[in-house]
């Protein structure tokens, strides 16, 4: 008996991790919102990078869309179009030229059904740390964001001016609904500080958020502008600050969903 259960569970065991690693390359097809975020050194000198946009993968290997970059405290944003390929072990590589003639590449692995890719820019020097998430409708509604979200900001401060200094962001909250289905954003904190959020959605699923954090110094309220993408029918947000010299992403996900702040 003993004898006989060893290959039998031998051949589950692996019978198991082939399925769990296979991926039909025709799921891919749709719209995605996607995040990367990390340092570059493409240019040179290491500097933090931040970049959010949509790219719809067509049945033709085709892939278009648009990009949103922070890269040393600028803001850069351009079409993107270009070719990718999806693979039965889940493996995806694509590459995007934008309205300059510059071209960058991108590797990943995706979730069986395509719902998310996890990737990175296999360009020399590249960011490394990347998502990409269906955005799961075709078209996007404000009534399509959820009552509550939990989110983090991270990234950096880069000096626009001599004489100021780099400083790293990071910052994590709760952005909820009340009941006039007005956003309202609250940081944590020992002191916990709430502020008025003024959001709008686009029906591409761009998302853009206007807010107050108290990051100065004397700890006054500073205006920041958000831009992002709704993603997996409103459940997430994917985005980046837009004000110049930040170089920071955020995410915003509903609550208890894997990979939101404070979720196992």
């Amino acid at each position: 008996m003993r004898t006989a259960f060893l290959p039998a569970l031998i051949h589950v065991l692996a019978f198991s991790a082939f399925a769990a690693s296979y991926c039909n390359p025709r799921d891919l097809v749709g719209v995605y919102g996607f995040q990367l975020a990390g340092e570059t050194s493409i240019s040179g000198e290491a500097k933090p990078a931040a970049s959010v946009g949509r790219v719809a993968f067509d049945e033709d290997g085709g892939v278009n869309g648009t990009s949103s970059v922070k890269f040393a405290g600028l803001l850069l944003g351009n079409p993107v179009s270009g070719t990718y390929e999806a693979h039965r072990d889940c493996t995806v590589s694509w590459s995007l030229e934008d309205d300059s003639g510059a071209y960058q590449h991108f590797s990943g692995v995706a979730t069986p059904g395509g719902r998310r890719v996890s990737f990175r820019q296999t360009d020399p020097g590249g960011v490394q740390d990347g998502l990409l998430v269906r955005t799961g409708t075709e078209e996007c509604r404000t009534s399509d964001l959820k009552e509550e979200y939990a989110f983090t900001l991270s990234g950096d401060m880069i000096p626009m001016t001599e004489g100021s200094a780099r400083s790293a962001v990071s910052v994590k909250g709760v952005m909820a609904q009340d009941s006039h289905h007005d956003f309202h954003l609250t940081v944590e904190g020992k002191t916990p500080y709430t502020t008025d959020v003024a959001i709008g959605v686009e029906s591409d699923c761009t998302v853009t958020m206007e807010l107050a954090f108290p990051m100065a110094d004397d700890n006054s309220p500073v205006p920041i502008n958000v831009r992002g993408v709704l993603v997996d029918r409103g459940r997430e947000i994917l985005a980046i600050q837009t004000d110049p010299g930040a170089v920071v992403s955020a995410r915003f996900t509903v609550p208890g969903k894997p990979g939101s702040p404070g979720s196992n």
